[in-house]
């Protein structure tokens, strides 16, 4: 798969379960979660790959969209448009000392104690691979 970079890899993950207010009473509902890797907060800053940087599984985005209608937050995380972060990369191949992200990764988002798990379905670039 594709290696992460933070120049657009779009992340997914379906139902994002938040609590509706409904008649005064919070009601859960599914809603979907995008997160952009445009707002990443990089961790290392030595690998460059297609003209961005490298992202592995310390990086952290700042915030996922899609779950705003939620007022009083998610069902795990208790927050709305909260932060996101890889939890699976490659076994093999590191990015600054700790292992790379790529396509088709597992992400928590919406909260670092996750809402959700989605994943990253959109490649950055297309020039470097991980295979493992």
């Amino acid at each position: 798969m594709f290696v992460n970079t933070n120049l657009g890899v779009l992340n997914l993950a379906f139902p994002d379960v938040c609590f509706v207010p409904v008649l005064g009473v919070p009601t859960p509902m599914p809603f979907p979660n995008i997160a952009l890797s445009f707002a990443d907060i990089p961790a290392q800053f030595e690998v460059i790959v297609g003209g961005g940087l490298a992202e592995n599984l310390v990086t952290v985005g700042a915030l996922s969209n899609g779950d705003q209608p939620g007022a009083e937050g998610g069902v795990v995380s208790h927050l709305f448009m909260g932060p996101f972060r890889s939890i699976l990369g490659s076994f093999k191949v590191f990015m600054g000392g700790i292992p790379c992200t790529h396509m088709l990764g597992l992400v928590g988002q919406n909260g670092l104690l996750p809402n959700m798990v989605g994943v990253s379905l959109t490649p950055a670039q297309v020039t470097v691979l991980v295979l493992s």
